[in-house]
């Protein structure tokens, strides 16, 4: 794939990447000494392709958006708004990953995708499925409460290759418009967690459409009396002071006061050592309108 890197605030994302990769790299030659091996964990909505964005129309960017995630290098990979031409783009930019992922629509390839993708060479699939945000979530294509759109879950269940360890990584994309949506949908996930991954560790990622604080940040982060289990937040475990310069949604402008509504949690079985918000971009042109939010993991014990 070429690319046509110009600007510092990308060069200096990817001197930073590349330096961590070779870290995790040289971690991995230590593996048998190093029982704890780094994760390193990307949620990333890569913007509707079908979206009539101009300049920032999917043909125009989707090289961009590939750079973005190999210049992190993800083990694990959430993104959201995924189309099913995208997803066939992306796959074949990022040889070595496994995909997961069906359309929210049936269940199969209409509609979006919100797809983990994983290294194949660091893990093992053992299972996975798919549940939708609704009062139905066997149901493909259904939708409750005052959602707006189908909404889903797709998640697997991983082998660490390294450690023999098992666990669980789900991806998400809760509805923009549907404020009780948001919260039944928080609730539903903590519910089908203690269902379906009762007594694995679980990385949990996605576009929540909710602000730090929200009924739905404080149902999954908060609420100690609920069924299932509750999440730690990793960017705010590194960067323990709110601000207000926290935008992970910047509408094509590059802005970054606003809020965090895309956000790596995890349960208490592991530990945040890094996370970011990324602001690449090439001469003002971005890989999405979302930034890529990215955090470094390990096991806690």
């Amino acid at each position: 794939m070429k690319t046509s890197v110009k600007t510092k605030h990308f060069v200096g994302f990817l001197a930073t990447a590349l330096a961590l990769s070779a870290a995790c790299g040289r971690t991995a030659e230590r593996a048998v000494d190093m029982p704890r091996p780094l994760i390193k964990v990307m949620t990333f909505n890569i913007r509707y392709g079908a979206a009539n964005d101009g300049a920032n129309s999917w043909q125009f960017r989707r090289g961009l958006t590939a750079e973005a995630i190999l210049a992190f290098q993800p083990d694990l990979l959430g993104m959201q708004e995924v189309l099913a031409f995208q997803a066939k783009y992306l796959r074949a930019q990022l040889p070595g990953y496994g995909f997961h992922g069906v359309g929210r629509e049936d269940g199969r390839e209409k509609g979006e995708f919100c797809p983990v993708m994983f290294r194949t060479d660091r893990f093992a699939k053992l299972g996975g499925g798919h549940f939708w945000l609704s009062e139905t979530p066997s149901v493909p294509g259904s939708k409750s409460w005052d959602s707006s759109l189908p909404r889903m879950v797709s998640w697997v269940t991983l082998r660490d290759r390294r450690t023999g360890r098992e666990f669980v990584y789900a991806n998400t994309h809760f509805d923009h418009r549907g404020p009780k949506a948001r919260l039944e949908s928080a609730r539903l996930i903590r519910r089908q967690a203690q269902k379906l991954w009762a007594g694995k560790p679980v990385i949990l990622t996605g576009d929540f459409n909710a602000a730090e604080g929200s009924p739905p940040y404080a149902t999954l982060v908060q609420d100690r009396n609920g069924e299932g289990p509750i999440w730690t937040d990793a960017y705010r475990v590194i960067h323990p002071e709110r601000t207000p310069w926290e935008a992970t949604h910047h509408g094509w402008r590059g802005v970054r006061k606003g809020t965090r509504i895309d956000w790596i949690l995890y349960t208490p079985e592991w530990v945040a050592l890094d996370a970011a918000i990324v602001h690449m971009n090439d001469q003002g042109r971005y890989p999405s309108d979302h930034y890529p939010v990215t955090a470094v993991l390990r096991s806690a014990r």
